[in-house]
């Protein structure tokens, strides 16, 4: 009886294990599918309005279609992806309200990240942020304004960072991101790049001069760009917007 017992206890064991490694890797495949898409959507590899099929997908990636259906779940809840029922799945366009609401919440948050950060910021942290302006100016030399936007995502995430305030990032990172890709399309215009450059040394300078004032009034002509972002991409690009 003790035998059949443990013999119970163990098969059961043995199957809590098994499932465990089998939610593991289905785990890590789904964030595998997810982490690509999210980037080819962010970074318009994918563009708006692009069908993505489950089959397609999960043939590109070599797996089955349950990771692939749980990916396309979470880039739906992003608001990344429109999930239509017997049609194809589509890549969102964006949207207006979508896009000020993020807006909005970004400048509030940004003009106080900046005010923590000063309280913190020293001579390494100037030094980090200077490193990132020069990879910057080197990308815009290069003509390479999909590095150049990479090193834009970059100098924002290190000033939360650097300011001790990583995780508010992380919190705004859905925000950005819907932003971001239009951000991407409005490097097309001439300049825009040397503009972004000029406001990002501007924000770097209010910082090191230790003034709350200067470095949140370069953060609000910063962001202030991105009206005239909307209205150039929805002149350009009105097929990408719902």
């Amino acid at each position: 009886m003790i035998f059949k017992e443990l013999s119970v206890i163990n098969g059961l064991k043995w199957a809590h294990e098994r499932d465990s490694v089998n939610n593991f890797v289905r785990q890590t495949t789904t964030d595998a599918v997810y982490e690509t898409l999210l980037n080819e959507i962010v970074s318009l590899v994918v563009l708006p309005g692009t069908k993505l099929s489950e089959t397609e997908v999960a043939r590109r990636f070599g797996v089955s279609r349950q990771p692939v259906r749980n990916a396309f779940t979470k880039l739906a809840h992003e608001e990344l992806l429109l999930i239509r029922p017997q049609k194809a799945t589509v890549v969102r366009g964006f949207s207006m309200e979508r896009i000020e609401l993020a807006r909005l919440v970004r400048i509030a948050v940004e003009l106080e990240v900046v005010h923590r950060a000063i309280q913190v910021w020293d001579d390494d942290c100037e030094t980090k942020l200077a490193q990132n302006l020069a990879l910057q100016e080197s990308a815009i030399k290069n003509d390479d304004l999909v590095t150049f936007h990479s090193l834009d995502y970059d100098f924002h995430k290190l000033i939360y960072v650097l300011g001790d305030n990583p995780l508010v990032f992380e919190v705004m990172l859905d925000c950005k991101q819907k932003v971001d890709r239009l951000c991407l399309l409005s490097l097309e215009k001439s300049n825009e790049a040397d503009l972004i450059l000029e406001d990002h040394r501007d924000i770097a300078s209010g910082l090191a001069s230790g003034s709350v004032e200067r470095a949140q009034g370069s953060v609000r002509k910063h962001l202030s760009r991105l009206d005239q972002t909307i209205a150039f991409i929805h002149k350009t690009h009105p097929r990408y917007f719902e």
